[in-house]
Formats: structure tokens, C-alpha cells, sequence
């Protein structure tokens, strides 16, 4: 048993003594409450019983309602509360379409705004703007322009915004059928390292543990992550992590103020002294980690602080991997992680006290062109002393985004079927027997190949569900030229975006979509812990004519496919839920969810619980890791981009209210400032081959020459080519910087 929390206040523990934390930088929490209810004031019922009922569509930590089953109480946050505005917001006026020529110049927070897309519109080449057309029209048109063109000139891509098990699966049966595996949705550009680095060396590609190892385990590590920012509801759990006797510690670029201290408002300690987080903090390079994490294992190995027990009885490969570190120099450790090799040993140290740990990571380890292999030196070091498969251990590629992880599990990826089953000729033959239509055998394109074809104007027909490529991939110059070479667009979403309004080659159609809160017979999503979770239709007002994205694809399948018309036809969400059932034996039993809180976690509180690995040999696998040979040219520095008060790519907020950075901030650190003569608030310019982002110094505790901008603004900087294995983005760039007077 994991040790409890304690009941009595700790004010060892406490952030600040000044009362409510005044003075100090970080959100207004009871305001976000106070704004939430003005924003939603005519519709509040409605707002009230879908916080109180729904399955939240924000980050992927899982509630029913404003409960989880990790601890008691109340779990609401700002990401909710800012999200619920776009549940109960009306409908746009139609006639603001019809000259798109103002709305080009309007940010997409702008545009958002404007209200909910009531009916399907199209614009042609050379229209001003959107005329109304009817569902059959739109539909209808659609389907024509696919059955006029090859399978392999299609595309289509689902964004992870608040999208559903039961989405997931249809689109993707309903594209296959249409005979085309280029499919694809945001689970790739997030953790799909993760995916293939947990199955290579464990066999189990999820969440291994679940947010209940976190409170009272020895030691909780944060690599990459920052929860405060984009899962706050887990301040509270790190709050009673804390007072459970867990040690936390962060890896990281940047110190993140949210990781240090918060104050909790839901809890009367936290809300009035604040609670002090990360014990250690460890600065490293941008992609500096996989070198900090080998220095780790090196000082483990040589000190004699691993399992070696655990390592003889239940992996391989370990006396290849002591070989490959023995051959790493400390100075070329040091050089390619920023850190130094006491503090490698220092952090070695911490590891080797501890008997169970949890190991949690998210972006700032997969998007990089060496993701998969980030993942990689984590499992390594876990494997270490066996932190894996037992109470209190594990490791956990944290979920931004809601429903988010059974995009990959219902099979809604170019390079995996239902299951997450490799797409070749054996499973696509197994797939075709049980859904009676020939499934295509052959890779499809991923999200960046698929703009990668349209710029070569080898695709014919885009149908994006949600997401705004403009706003999440690199150089979006380039982007915006591919996605106007397209001959036919579809957009479907709940609100307008800025890739709408790109200038259509020839047909641009926008279909509205239904929250997950509207769909009739209720939906179901996967939190990060594996937990299949159950959201009821909220009884509530509807807009326009909009659908459910699933109820679309199967009319459009059915038209483009007549003939499998009955075999790719559902007559309601739990007809679909029964086939999952069937076709995806993790999710065995979602088929009884039927009310809200229903739910299970799939593979139990624990994935190789017992250290029994579903591997070839049974056995969890080391892997040989060397860092990649960054050389930065002098005067240069490395950046990442992915900062920002946002859900996303949804910018909520101008400054973040956890740090007090501005959109143009350029985080620097005050030695690299006072060495180019920079101070606080000193505009200057990012370069490089690609492009320029122009900003303002913003002195903060980063690790030296290393800067970081917000995204999507620095999207300009980024290499498209430059993508990890799995085909993600590499969202980090080295620039120049040049002082503007």
C-alpha cells in the first residue's frame, strides 16, 4: 500500500505565507469561475449540467462530471471553464460569411468568437465568401468529387478536439471502405513516439500506471511536461503527492513556475499559502535530455545502484547498453545536455534512493526528430530499477487533449488498424472478413505527407474534422500554398478557424459539427490512464442543422459506396460501441457503458503488472541510446516553441497567468542577455534559413543558450523536413538573434 496523505496542514510544504499568495504571479482561479458563468449567463442550466454530467472535453485526465476516481471532491479547471464557452455559445450569423475578406485579417481567437457554424456553406474559386447549401447538396457534392478521383489523391485528418471513441472508429471504417488508408488525427503529432517506444521495449503501447501512483510513491518525475499549464486539475494531485511523503522532481528547459509553487484553489491549505511542488529542478538543453538520462544510468551502473536482480530475471540488452555508455564521454554528456556530470550523478542519486517511481512525460520530449528515442532513455532508466508493472511505479506519456488517445486505439491512423494492428496484407485480410469489404493493405499518408501531396497537387479532395494545419505545422507559408492548390476542402468543426478562409483552388465546403455534449445516445472516451469513460447526451439547445462528425461519414460512404451501404451503416452510438467491442479486444466491454458514470480501465490499474511484458520473449528491452552530434554555430541558439496560455493551438489568453509572459516574450536567460547587452523588454529579431519572429526579451530561469517563444508564432522558425520516425514535427529550430533598435 502506497502511503496516505496526511490529514493535518504541512507548512513545510507551503509556497508563501502571505494569505491567497498576494503579490505573487499565477491564475485567478475564482475569477475563471466568475467569467465562465457572465460567458455562459444565458444558457447556465445547460452550462451547469454539462460540467455536472459530461465527460470533460479538455485535457485527457478523465472525469464524469467534476469527479475522477483518483480523489474525492470537486476537479474543475480553467481549461474546462474556458472550453465550456464553445458548448453553450450560439449560433454565428451566416452573413458575416458571405465576404470573407474582413474575417482574413482576424486571429482565430477572433473568429472563434463569432459563434457556432449553424449550416453547411460552400465558396468556389473567385466568391467573395459562403452561400447555405442543404446536408444533401453538400454531401452529395462531396461524394461526386471522391468517386471522380483515386483513393490515393484523398485525405482526411481528425483533430482530438473533445472528438470520441465513436468518431474515431466510424471515420476511419468509413474512410477505408471509400478505399483509402491516408488517415489521420492530432494522437500522431502528440505521443505516437511514445507509442512505439513503449511497444518496442515493453510490449504494451499506453499509460502503464495509473494517477493514483502518483500520491505516495517516492518519487514523481516530470520530463518535458508541464501539468500545471496544461492538466491543472493535477495540482491536486501533487498537492497530496506531497503531503503523501512523494518526492517531485522536473527535467526541463525552463523552470516552470507552475511546477515550483501553486495554489490550489480547491483546497482551503493550498488556496491560502500555496504548495510547493518540484524538490529539484534539473535544467537541460532543448533535446538535451536523452544525454542527461544516459549520464543518469552511467552514474547508476558504475556506483552499482541498479536492480541488478530485476535486470538478470526480466529484460535484455542490458551489457550492450553498460557497453554503449562506457563509450560516452562525460564532456560530450555535458556538452550535448547542458547539464553538468555532478548533477547527472546528483539526480542518480535521488533514483537510487527511491524504491518506486513514476516517470511522466509530453511534448518537450516527443517533438523532436530523436522522439521515439527520448522515450527510449526514460524506459532505460526505469528499467533500471524496475519501476514498472508494480503499485507506486510506472510511466506515463501524459494526454493534452481529451479522447485523445483512443484516436490511435480505434484504429484512426495511416499506418495502424483498429488495435493499433501494423496496416499489411494479414490484418488488412483479417479486417476485410469481419466488416465484409475489401480494406486497403497498403501505408497511407500521415498528417505532414499529406501536405507534402497537396503542394505537389497530388491530392484532390482535404476533409479535416476539426484542427487548423495553418496553426500547427511548420513554416505555414508553406502550408497555406499546399492546402490552396487542393481542389476540394471540407471542413468540419464547431467554430470558424483561419484554414477555413485560405482561398479555395476550386470548391471550399464547411459542414457544422456537434459537441460530444449533443450527440444522441451518448459518446465514450479514453483518458491517459486507460480509462474508457461514458459522457451522456445533455439535454440543451442545438445549433442549426449541425451533426455528429460519425453520422457524416457514414451518409458520405454510403454515397460514394452504395453497394456497402448496410455493411458501414450504425444505427446509433451503441451499435458502434458493440463493434468496438468486437474488433478492438482491449476495448472488450464498452459495449455495457451506457450511463454516466460508466467506465473501466482497460488492462487494469497496471500494464505488465508483475513484470510480465507482452514482448516476443517476455521480457522488457533495453535499448542502446547515443545522443544525436548537435553542433550550434557560435552566436546561435537553440528554441523551442511549444509555450503558451492555450488549449493547443486555441490561444485563450495574451499573457499567461502563470508566468506573466506576453504572446511576443522571448524567455531568455539573464546571463545570455547581459553578454549581448540585453535587458528586460528589449525587442529583437529570431532568424534563420526559414523565417524571422520578431519579440521581446523576457528575462525567466532558463537554461543557458536556450530560448523559448510561444507556438503557434514560432511556427516560422521550423523545419517541415526535419520529423522523428513516427513522422511528428521536430518543433524546436536553432536561430540567430539580433538586437532591434
Amino acid at each position: 500500500m502506497l502511503p496516505k496523505p496526511k490529514r493535518y496542514w504541512t507548512p513545510q510544504h507551503w509556497a508563501s505565507w502571505k494569505p491567497f499568495g498576494i503579490g505573487e504571479q499565477y491564475p485567478n482561479n475564482y475569477w475563471e469561475v466568475f467569467r465562465a458563468i457572465w460567458l455562459s449567463r444565458h444558457k447556465l442550466p445547460y452550462a451547469w449540467n454539462i460540467l455536472n454530467q459530461g465527460v470533460c472535453d479538455g485535457c485527457a485526465l478523465g472525469t464524469t462530471g467534476m469527479k475522477d476516481w483518483t480523489l474525492d471532491g470537486i476537479h474543475l479547471c480553467n481549461v474546462r471553464l474556458r472550453l465550456l464557452q464553445m458548448n453553450t455559445m450560439s449560433a454565428l450569423d451566416p452573413q458575416i460569411l458571405a465576404d470573407v475578406s474582413q474575417l482574413q485579417t482576424q486571429k482565430t481567437s477572433q473568429l472563434r468568437d463569432l459563434g457556432r457554424l449553424p449550416y453547411p456553406m460552400m465558396r468556389q474559386r473567385g466568391e467573395k465568401g459562403f452561400r447555405r447549401l442543404s446536408w444533401d447538396e453538400a454531401l452529395d457534392f462531396i461524394a461526386h468529387r471522391i468517386r471522380a478521383t483515386t483513393p490515393d489523391r484523398l485525405s482526411f485528418y481528425i483533430t482530438s478536439r473533445g472528438t470520441v471513441n465513436e468518431t474515431y472508429y466510424v471515420t476511419q471504417k468509413a474512410v477505408r471502405a471509400m478505399g483509402s488508408n491516408n488517415i489521420d488525427n492530432a494522437a500522431r503529432i502528440c505521443h505516437s513516439p511514445s507509442t512505439a517506444a513503449l511497444k518496442t521495449s515493453l510490449g504494451a503501447g499506453a499509460t502503464t500506471c495509473s494517477y493514483k501512483d502518483w500520491i505516495g510513491t517516492d518519487l514523481l518525475v516530470f520530463i518535458g511536461s508541464n501539468v500545471a499549464n496544461n492538466q491543472p486539475v493535477t495540482v491536486k494531485y501533487l498537492h497530496y503527492a506531497k503531503k503523501a511523503g512523494t518526492k517531485i522532481v522536473v527535467i526541463n528547459t525552463y523552470r516552470e513556475p507552475g511546477m515550483e509553487r501553486y495554489w490550489v484553489p480547491s483546497i482551503v491549505e493550498s488556496a491560502l499559502f500555496g504548495t510547493k511542488f518540484a524538490e529539484d529542478f534539473f535544467l537541460v538543453n532543448t533535446g538535451g535530455d536523452m544525454a542527461f538520462l544516459n549520464g543518469t544510468v552511467k552514474h547508476l551502473i558504475a556506483y552499482g545502484w541498479v536492480d541488478k536482480s530485476f535486470i538478470d530475471s526480466y529484460t535484455t540488452g542490458f551489457a550492450e547498453l553498460e557497453a554503449s555508455l562506457e563509450q560516452q564521454s562525460w564532456e560530450e554528456l555535458e556538452r550535448l545536455s547542458g547539464a553538468s556530470r555532478d548533477e547527472m550523478q546528483a539526480f542518480a542519486q535521488i533514483i537510487a534512493a527511491a524504491n518506486k517511481a513514476v516517470f511522466v512525460w509530453s511534448m518537450g520530449i516527443t517533438q523532436h526528430e530523436c522522439g521515439e528515442d527520448n522515450v527510449r532513455s526514460i524506459i532505460n532508466l526505469a528499467l533500471t530499477k524496475g519501476f514498472v508493472g508494480r503499485e507506486g511505479c510506472g510511466l506515463m506519456p501524459i494526454r493534452g487533449h481529451s479522447g485523445v488517445q483512443g484516436g490511435a486505439e480505434m484504429g484512426c491512423y495511416a499506418t495502424v488498424f483498429p488495435g493499433g494492428k501494423p496496416i499489411n496484407s494479414e490484418n488488412a485480410a483479417q479486417l476485410s472478413q469481419k466488416w465484409g469489404f475489401d480494406v486497403p493493405s497498403t501505408r497511407g499518408l500521415i498528417a505532414p505527407e499529406m501536405i507534402d501531396a497537396a503542394y505537389d497537387k497530388q491530392l484532390d479532395v482535404l476533409f479535416s474534422v476539426g484542427g487548423n494545419f495553418l496553426e500547427v505545422l511548420p513554416e505555414p507559408d508553406y502550408v497555406e500554398g499546399a492546402l490552396q492548390t487542393i481542389p476540394l476542402r471540407v471542413h468540419a468543426d464547431i467554430v470558424l478557424s483561419s484554414q477555413m478562409l485560405v482561398e479555395p483552388a476550386d470548391t471550399v465546403i464547411l459542414l457544422p459539427a456537434t459537441t460530444r455534449y449533443e450527440v444522441p445516445g451518448g459518446v465514450t472516451e479514453t483518458s491517459t490512464e486507460r480509462r474508457v469513460i461514458f459522457s451522456p447526451e445533455i439535454p440543451g439547445p442545438r445549433i442549426g442543422e449541425a451533426l455528429p462528425e460519425w453520422e457524416v461519414f457514414v451518409e458520405l460512404a454510403k454515397r460514394v459506396r452504395p453497394d456497402l451501404a448496410e455493411k458501414i451503416d450504425f444505427e446509433n452510438t451503441a451499435a458502434i460501441r458493440e463493434e468496438i467491442a468486437q474488433v478492438v479486444p482491449l476495448y472488450a466491454g464498452m459495449q455495457h457503458l451506457q450511463q454516466a458514470g460508466d467506465q473501466f480501465q482497460y488492462g487494469g490499474s497496471h500494464l505488465c503488472f508483475g513484470w510480465n511484458f507482452a514482448t516476443a520473449d517476455g521480457k522488457a528491452h533495453f535499448t542502446v541510446l547515443s545522443p544525436a552530434q548537435k553542433e550550434i554555430p557560435e552566436g546561435c541558439f537553440l528554441v523551442a516553441t511549444r509555450r503558451g496560455k492555450q488549449f493547443n493551438s486555441m490561444v485563450q489568453e495574451r499573457k499567461d497567468a502563470i508566468t506573466g509572459a506576453l504572446r511576443e516574450a522571448v524567455l531568455m536567460n539573464a546571463v545570455d542577455a547581459a553578454k549581448l547587452n540585453l535587458k528586460d523588454g528589449d525587442q529583437v529579431i529570431l532568424k534563420n534559413e526559414l523565417g524571422e519572429l520578431t519579440g521581446r526579451i523576457y528575462l525567466a530561469p532558463i537554461q543557458k543558450g536556450n530560448l523559448q517563444v510561444h507556438w503557434p508564432e514560432g511556427n516560422v522558425l521550423l523545419d517541415k523536413s526535419k520529423r522523428s520516425l513516427e513522422g511528428v514535427p521536430d518543433y524546436n529550430a536553432v536561430v540567430r538573434l539580433e538586437k532591434l533598435t
